[in-house]
């Protein structure tokens, strides 16, 4: 017994030792929730992460503080303050994404979104090129957005006035027109291949931040012996990059490519150019293609989507809002006018009840993980290089300090006394710094477009029985509606 309490003692010693030895090294790192052996301070985090779930933590331990999962440090970022510190002051220390077990297990350090470095560079700065060039702030790509909203219309319109989920609807709208972009074609809603892209994205962006993707970064090498949603998201990204193969084989196929109608068209194009020029740096190749078409799914259909149904939801429970926005697009415009991304100038109060929605029900949780390049000091506390960086956007749209009603539906937060609007420095949906997402563009004339063709043919009402429809979140990657129904009247028939 003597040699057996000794051992248990030294142990015990030991582990005293080790914990005493690590806060001694992170003395100098900011605050945060004890580190526990083995799992860090994901104890935290809970089982089921909640829309508050980092907002309490940044109450407790203040706007820059450090969860560990495992031995990786995690430094979460809120308000305004913090964030404009990190990702516009140190913009370039935390411009890489994080290399984590599952995106190497995916083998993401492709494309745009998770990439780095120069593959990051020119991706990115090909990406933004070949939008310009398929005519991005231009008539030709807002007259498919036009074409797209028209087919909206009429399609709630078919309802006749009784009660309609749009998400699907939604989503499919706004899929044609990346499809547009991307591939040079549409899908209908009954097609198969579409319905799976769909169910891929939203199984995708479900199991970003869950549980299981918390614990693969930590235990990578249990999970992958394991099954669970991991298994699922990487089987549905495979298929995603499946399709985007075969995309690119018919577009080679056809030889299309010689008169580019199409992003894929015009990346092929490039990397032809670029053999024969035999670019030794060129990172443009079939592989970065793939990346690139499921990075324009994943960010360019659930994002916009899901602030459309967030509008949709939150001019339903507002009517007082939606008849104004009614009332000035019909006081500026004729039933004729085809409305442009252009016309927003002169809708001041529509402009200004977008970004309000947009700041109320950020869809992010949290702005996309970055990593710290070299060791550096912020507000007075070491980020160490290699940590990553959780910028929380949704605490810079909703900072008390900056708002002053930031948990109301207000449009007068981008207005001033004389009905004039007013651009915020902390309006940060698409993020900022170099990161900042490059189909911002692309997002706006989107929702705009969608937006104002729906409110002027049909006004919002709530269903009958219904007294409100659900204002709180779906957690995910995605901060998404609860599935609700409306009823989508013609204004020539409402009272």
């Amino acid at each position: 017994m003597g040699i057996r309490a000794l051992l248990i003692a030294v142990l015990v010693a030991l582990l005293i030792l080790v914990f005493l030895g690590q806060l001694w090294t992170r003395r100098h790192y900011p605050p945060g929730p004890l580190s526990l052996p083995i799992i860090g301070g994901a104890w935290r985090l809970g089982i089921k992460l909640h829309e508050d779930t980092l907002i309490k933590i940044a109450k407790q331990y203040g706007n820059i503080c450090c969860v560990w999962l495992g031995h990786q440090p995690v430094i979460a970022v809120f308000g305004f303050q913090a964030v404009k510190e990190v990702l516009i002051n140190h913009a370039e220390v935390f411009s890489e994404r994080p290399s984590s077990p599952f995106v190497k297990a995916l083998g993401r350090e492709k494309g745009i979104i998770l990439s780095n470095s120069h593959t990051w560079k020119q991706q990115r700065q090909f990406a933004v090129v070949t939008l310009r060039k398929l005519g991005l702030g231009k008539k030709g790509m807002e007259h498919q957005i036009q074409e797209e909203a028209q087919q909206l219309v009429e399609t709630f319109a078919r309802a006749k006035g009784q009660p309609l989920d749009p998400s699907l609807l939604i989503t499919n709208a706004v899929s044609n027109v990346i499809c547009a972009v991307t591939f040079g074609h549409r899908f209908s809603l009954q097609d198969e291949t579409f319905q799976k892209l769909v169910e891929g994205v939203d199984v995708g962006v479900k199991f970003i931040f869950s549980i299981f993707h918390i614990l693969y970064e930590m235990f990578p090498w249990i999970m992958n012996h394991l099954p669970g949603p991991h298994k699922k998201a990487m089987t549905t990204f495979e298929l995603m990059l499946s399709f985007a193969k075969e995309e690119t084989e018919e577009h080679k196929e056809q030889q299309s490519f010689h008169e580019p109608r199409d992003f894929i068209d015009f990346y092929l194009l490039h990397m032809e150019k670029n053999q024969r020029r035999n670019e030794p740096n060129s990172t443009y190749d079939e592989e970065n293609l793939f990346h690139c078409i499921h990075d324009f799914f994943i960010a360019g259909t659930e994002t916009t989507a899901t602030s459309l149904r967030w509008a949709l939801l939150l001019l339903t429970n507002h009517p007082d809002i939606q008849d104004k926005v009614y009332k000035e697009i019909e006081d500026v415009f004729s039933s004729s006018h085809s409305i442009c991304y252009q016309d927003i100038r002169k809708l001041p109060y529509t402009k200004a009840v977008i970004h309000e929605m947009q700041r109320l029900k950020s869809i992010l949780l949290v702005g996309l993980p970055r990593q710290c390049t070299k060791d550096v000091k912020v507000n007075g506390y070491l980020i160490p290089k290699g940590a990553y960086i959780l910028p929380d956007l949704r605490s810079v749209l909703l900072d008390p300090e900056r708002w002053e009603t930031p948990e109301e539906f207000n449009p007068n937060h981008f207005l001033d006394k004389d009905g004039h609007f007013v651009a915020r420095e902390e309006f940060l949906p698409f993020g900022a710094g170099v990161r900042v997402c490059p189909g911002e563009q692309l997002a706006r004339i989107e929702i705009f477009i969608f937006l104002t063709s729906l409110l002027r043919a049909f006004r919002l009402q709530l269903p009958e029985g219904v007294n409100k429809l659900r204002p709180d979140a779906i957690v995910g990657l995605t901060l998404s509606p609860h599935p609700y129904k409306f009823c989508a009247v013609p204004h020539c028939s409402s009272s």
